[in-house]
């Protein structure tokens, strides 16, 4: 099972597990993607996290958790979400629902919190603990999804991921 400081933090805190797992849907049990996949540059893939959905992040490259993150979900998607482990924990507190975000909007994202917030009205303070015990400041959503926006559409060139058996890439998840 991988090891960063940050996923040691996680683990260690049950605030930050807790919330990550749900809304955040990053599980830290390690369990294999739903095929066998690699980079098309050839770099090194290291699976560090899923979602409930059958969905895996890696890590891309060589280093620590300063590495880009690349989810790939379990329909063939894939994009670049993060540039390191506590950017995407960043993102994953302020934007949760980033899944319900396809064309990347503040509009959406309210849309989504407002499903959310009905049912766990007690959401954002469940937030803010994870985000103190963790030590890392909680983005705004614009500055989130701008982000992710970015990074997805920025560096997601730099990253196509493809079944290792078939050699098809992942269709990104995110459209310019």
């Amino acid at each position: 099972m991988p090891t960063t400081p940050l996923l040691d933090a996680i683990r260690a805190n049950p605030a930050a597990l807790d919330y990550l797992a749900w809304p955040g849907d990053l599980s830290l049990d390690h369990y294999p993607h739903v095929e066998e996949v690699v980079l098309a540059s050839g770099e090194a893939l290291e699976p560090v996290a899923k979602d409930g959905a059958g969905g895996t992040f890696f890590l891309c490259g060589e280093g620590g958790e300063e590495r880009s993150v690349l989810y790939a979900d379990s329909e063939g998607g894939a994009a670049v979400l993060a540039v390191g482990l506590p950017e995407l924990v960043r993102l994953l507190l302020a934007v949760p629902w980033w899944r319900d975000c396809p064309r990347l909007t503040v509009e959406e994202s309210a849309e989504a919190a407002e499903e959310y917030l009905e049912d766990e009205p007690g959401l954002y303070a469940e937030r803010d603990a994870a985000a103190a015990a963790l030590g890392l400041e909680v983005p705004g959503v614009a500055a989130a999804l701008a982000r992710l926006r970015e990074v997805a559409l920025g560096l997601g060139s730099a990253y196509v991921l493809l079944n290792a058996e078939e050699g098809n890439a992942y269709e990104p998840l995110f459209q310019a």
